[in-house]
């Protein structure tokens, strides 16, 4: 199979959101690399800028405003291939977390969220910080916002799962998104201001996310929303309407009896994630762990 299929399958299937977010980074990067040195060959290398103005997020109001779709594509955005291994690499481990417990919609919201909460901040703070004003006309690339929300928010999930760590051993995630956060401010310190914001950003937003789906609110429906839209759009076809009803006694015992069982109420599900966030997930009944697994089918 050609990798053009191989990346044609990966983004057919529904259930697949960590590698389709992974994959569209990697292509973005390769495409960039690729278009780079073309034009570096070419003799029109300093036309580059052009090119990468479309991507990179603006710190000035009206470059922003003649680039509107910046506040997302800076966020699928690396030109350094250390800056994008490390973002992938974090990608990869705290998102297989958070599409294990909450699903692959709730990865995505958690995703794009981060990188509008991180452009917020970072456009917020280059135009009213007197001393950010200074550098007006910064720019902004890379996932680093979209990973670091989805760092806070498994972190703020699962605060006592733990991850082994070459020279370090086990660690509980905790103490990771704690690192994460003082390496974000220290990078306000040390000449990477508009980082540290986006950084920042993408952290209370996680950790936000995380707090209101405790709470019953789903911060990410509107991103659903659009999503939904867009592949109506695509594909033409309308969003199925499901009704749901009391099941009868003899229908629910048909159902245990094919191994068949309806999905759990958020209400249930909020309860199950407050009681991962009190006493972790080996806490759980096996009840309560096939509930939550079954929620994760959504």
């Amino acid at each position: 199979m050609s990798i053009a299929n191989d990346i044609r399958t990966a983004f057919s299937r529904r259930d697949n959101a960590l590698n389709q977010l992974l994959l569209i980074n990697v292509l973005v990067f390769v495409v960039l690399v690729l278009v780079k040195a073309v034009m570096t060959l070419s003799s029109v290398g300093p036309y580059y800028d052009n090119v990468i103005r479309q991507f990179q997020l603006p710190s000035a109001l009206p470059s922003l405003l003649r680039h509107p779709w910046t506040v997302l594509t800076y966020a699928f955005t690396h030109e350094s291939f250390f800056h994008i291994l490390f973002n992938l690499l974090n990608l990869y481990w705290f998102g297989a977390l958070i599409r294990e417990y909450l699903g692959d919609r709730r990865l995505v919201s958690l995703y794009v969220l981060g990188a509008l909460a991180g452009a917020l901040l970072f456009i917020v703070g280059f135009n009213l910080i007197p001393v950010l004003r200074l550098h007006l006309g910064a720019t902004l690339i890379g996932a680093s916002a979209s990973v670091t929300a989805i760092i806070m928010a498994a972190a703020t999930l699962l605060p006592d799962y733990t991850f082994s760590l070459f020279l370090f051993g086990p660690v509980r995630i905790k103490y990771i998104a704690a690192v994460v956060i003082l390496l974000s401010i220290m990078a306000i310190n040390e000449g990477n201001p508009g980082g540290g914001l986006a950084h920042i950003g993408g952290a209370i937003l996680g950790f936000a996310f995380i707090k209101q789906l405790q709470a019953g609110r789903d911060l990410g429906r509107p991103v659903q929303a659009v999503g939904d839209w867009f592949v109506r759009l695509a594909t033409g076809r309308p969003n199925l309407r499901v009704t749901h009803r009391n099941a009868t006694p003899a229908e629910a015992a048909a159902s245990a009896k094919k191994g068949s069982f309806p999905k759990p109420e958020q209400d249930e599900i909020d309860v199950i994630l407050d009681k991962i966030s009190r006493s972790g997930y080996e806490s759980l009944s096996k009840d309560e762990k096939q509930k939550l697994f079954r929620a994760s089918q959504k």
